[in-house]
């Protein structure tokens, strides 16, 4: 199957839209396919300020409609507690949320950006997506992360090369409780780092420390900044450690 056909079959669908690589070109196709599309971003504390304002900018110039819905997860216990499988819990509570207000909209189906690189058979979120009927066309396309950065590129989105970005909530062990306090300093941390220059990253919560995952190749960056990094991060974590198995 190809998008064009997909979307030819169903010529109406609601994208969950998260302004990523894989959802952006996804929403890229529904339009050039002719289809009648409408993202939907869903606001929740697992989100930074600036996925958001992404999904804003890429929903702006392609023209389409994007609804915003508010959503506070960790008003969930079975989401705040963090159980291994959190993410079923979480995408469930997200999915029905776009269902029932595409549903409203008068769109008959909601659609993902799911990819054939993914592995959904350790993604516990896949089985709320099964379960609420919501379709995955880049992964029944047959298209990989490779093929829809190339895709996104050939069409000129600014997405194209932007770093895969896991929510928020993953930097939090699991069995610790989720709170908005672990949250914001998360997301306030990453964003000083994102700041200096450093892409690719991530901020671990080590009990009351900060772990540190970065790519090989931005190790000089963080020594040439290393003073200034651990002045503001020990502002949120009482120690700040990196991770020597460097992100690959």
């Amino acid at each position: 199957m190809t998008l064009e056909r997909f979307f030819a079959e169903n010529p109406k669908v609601a994208l969950a839209f998260s302004g990523g690589v894989d959802s952006a070109y996804l929403l890229y196709a529904a339009k050039a396919s002719g289809a009648q599309v409408c993202a939907y971003y869903v606001k929740t504390p697992f989100q930074p300020q600036f996925e958001y304002e992404d999904a804003l900018h890429l929903a702006q110039e392609l023209d389409v409609a994007m609804t915003t819905l508010e959503l506070d997860v960790l008003a969930d216990p079975a989401i705040a507690a963090n159980p291994e499988n959190r993410c079923y819990y979480c995408k469930r509570k997200i999915f029905t949320a776009i269902g029932k207000q595409a549903k409203q909209d008068g769109f008959p189906l909601v659609i993902d950006g799911t990819n054939a690189s993914d592995d959904c058979a350790d993604r516990p979120g896949m089985q709320a997506l099964s379960e609420l009927g919501v379709r995955s066309p880049l992964r029944e396309c047959g298209l990989s992360k490779q093929d829809i950065r190339r895709l996104s590129k050939e069409a000129k989105l600014f997405t194209h090369d932007k770093p895969a970005y896991a929510c928020l909530a993953t930097r939090i062990p699991t069995g610790t409780e989720i709170t908005a306090d672990l949250l914001t300093k998360t997301e306030r941390s990453e964003a000083f780092l994102k700041a200096l220059g450093f892409t690719d990253f991530r901020i671990r919560h080590l009990g009351t420390g900060a772990k540190l995952e970065l790519r090989q190749e931005q190790l000089p960056l963080l020594l040439a900044r290393r003073e200034a990094i651990v002045t503001k991060l020990k502002e949120d974590y009482t120690t700040v450690l990196l991770d020597l198995e460097v992100r690959q």
